[in-house]
């Protein structure tokens, strides 16, 4: 089957599955949604949550798309993982960054100003932080496109200075770094339109990525002299689109002053001193992420590839679901806290918790279970080989056994930001992060880029432990008497799972050696019946909307 059939095949049936969801859950929330009074006129936390979920899952899978068909295009080469490495750079520092302290600091002190001030002081607020950040992102920009090779040793030292790969990568740095230009005003944009109770636009923003990559390289890379060039300058136009699409709604908020300089202004000040400790609190994962990076790239050949593939469908569920709800929350706490409201504060981290968790241990178990028929499925195709599928997939299951705790570190860490405590996450944030580099130096010698896999996700076990303890004992969360019943509901329902994935896998199925159409069936089949099955089990243990219900 032709790249194009098979995608034109993907794509149909996750919108046609995307828009039944939608459908389905969304009168399942109305039926549940018994909010009054002034919480009638915008969306419950539980519908809003829904409806940034499946934005996320869209964006997501032509995530998947993209990346398959990245690997169908360039494969596990020496190109490729240059690629990758300029690629990933500007990735890391917008999450560090944009959707990291910035976000975690900004969202906070709009929140405030919501409550407290009106709306000309928020327009003059709004005006100084995209002037001011404007400025200094311009500035990083160029300074980081002039420094490219320097930059590359650091990010990857494995490769050798002056080397063709070396060479490879700082040239498409220069294309792929104003990427974060882009990326980081369409985060403050983001953050403006969350902090309204605009949810879908920020949530489907990322689409324009994966259409543009993938349009990059279908297009363009495959007949290009380079692909990777190609591809790198998809990187640029989907930065700057991405911005361009939630421009008109801003507008529609009144939200779109011309940009000022504004660092002496009371909120810009706010911001930034809450930004700087955020900048560990928030971004461990992609600290020790970035560590993996380094260390991969004094493996053999692939491993950094290997680890990309894996941990592009491990941040599949981090995305859809972790993201979504600490999305939500966010705004919603930090009026808690500014109102006043301890219980209100409280009940929402709880209710986040156990939505949490109830998606958080079954997406775990079958990331873990379906590791390698999922990597096959998603990018066994064109340059790829069976030996990369059963790599990735061995560094898959290494990251899914750290998926729940990374998933309560996005839900717990807003607990903190919400208060303007950014110093409590930077101090757990600093003990996850030397866990992080003694267990990549341990295991990275017997197990290669699993280990490097396997310390990420024990680390991140510390850090969420941490997190939660810290809110629990200053009263922050208190567990509601829904925990007895939760906690036997999932228990009963991925047990169920585990019985259901362990009998497909025992058919005795070589997904390397399927059709691509066949292949696709096999896995559609097993992950419906394991969804169905968790989901009947579930009911059948207790699962009622009231569990649900914030």
């Amino acid at each position: 089957m032709s790249l194009y059939i098979w995608l034109r095949y993907r794509i149909c049936r996750c919108y046609s599955w995307a828009i039944f969801l939608l459908a389905a859950l969304w009168d399942c929330m109305s039926e549940i949604n018994t909010s009054s009074g002034k919480e009638r006129k915008s969306l419950s936390l539980l519908r809003s949550g829904v409806l940034v979920s499946i934005c996320t899952f869209l964006s997501r899978i032509l995530g998947l798309v993209r990346d398959a068909t990245l690997a169908y295009v360039l494969g596990a080469s020496g190109s490729a993982d240059a690629f990758y490495v300029a690629f990933k750079i500007p990735n890391f520092f917008r999450r560090l960054f944009a959707e990291g302290a910035f976000a975690q600091a900004f969202v906070p002190v709009l929140s405030d100003y919501r409550v407290n001030e009106t709306k000309a002081e928020i327009r003059a607020l709004v005006a100084a932080v995209s002037g001011s950040l404007a400025l200094v992102l311009l500035f990083v920009t160029v300074l980081f496109m002039l420094c490219a090779p320097w930059v590359v040793y650091v990010f990857a030292p494995g490769f050798s200075v002056g080397s063709e790969q070396s060479a490879l990568t700082a040239e498409l740095l220069t294309i792929t770094f104003p990427y974060l230009l882009f990326i980081s005003l369409t985060a403050l944009a983001g953050g403006i339109l969350n902090a309204h109770g605009e949810y879908a636009v920020p949530a489907i923003t990322p689409i324009f990525l994966n259409i543009s990559l993938i349009i990059a390289t279908l297009f363009f890379a495959r007949s290009a002299a380079q692909a990777e060039t190609a591809v790198a300058w998809g990187v640029f136009f989907a930065g700057l689109i991405q911005l361009l699409f939630q421009v008109p709604f801003l507008a529609k908020l009144q939200l779109l002053p011309m940009p000022r300089l504004g660092f002496r202004h009371p909120g810009v000040k706010r911001i930034l001193l809450l930004m700087g400790p955020a900048l560990f609190g928030v971004s461990v994962s992609q600290i020790n992420l970035l560590l993996d990076t380094v260390l991969a790239s004094f493996l053999q050949t692939g491993s950094i590839t290997w680890l990309y593939l894996s941990d592009r469908l491990y941040e599949l569920p981090l995305g859809i679901f972790a993201i979504a709800i600490s999305t939500v929350i966010l705004p919603s706490l930090s009026r808690s806290f500014s109102g006043g409201e301890s219980t209100k504060f409280s009940d929402t981290l709880d209710w986040a918790l156990r939505i949490l968790l109830l998606i958080a241990i079954p997406s775990s178990l079958a990331l873990f279970m379906l590791a390698e028929p999922l990597i096959a499925t998603i990018f066994y195709r064109g340059e790829l080989t069976v030996n990369d599928v059963q790599m990735a997939a061995q560094s898959l299951q290494a990251y899914s056994l750290g998926l729940v705790f990374m998933m309560l570190i996005k839900v717990l860490a807003p607990g903190y930001y919400a208060r303007q405590d950014t110093r409590t996450p930077v101090r757990i944030g600093i003990i996850a992060m030397v866990s992080n580099m003694v267990l990549n130096l341990i295991l990275v010698w017997p197990l290669g880029h699993v280990g490097l896999a396997l310390a990420t996700s024990l680390s991140a076990g510390l850090n969420a432990f941490l997190l939660w303890r810290g809110l629990y004992k200053k009263q922050y969360h208190v567990f509601s008497d829904q925990w007895r019943r939760l906690l036997r509901i999932v228990l009963s329902a991925t047990f169920a799972l585990c019985v259901c994935l362990y009998l497909f896998l025992q058919q005795g199925w070589q997904w390397t050696q399927m059709d691509d159409l066949y292949r696709v069936g096999c896995t559609l089949m097993v992950v419906v019946c394991g969804v169905f099955v968790y989901c009947v089990v579930a009911v059948a243990a207790g699962l009622r909307p009231s569990i649900l219900k914030h």
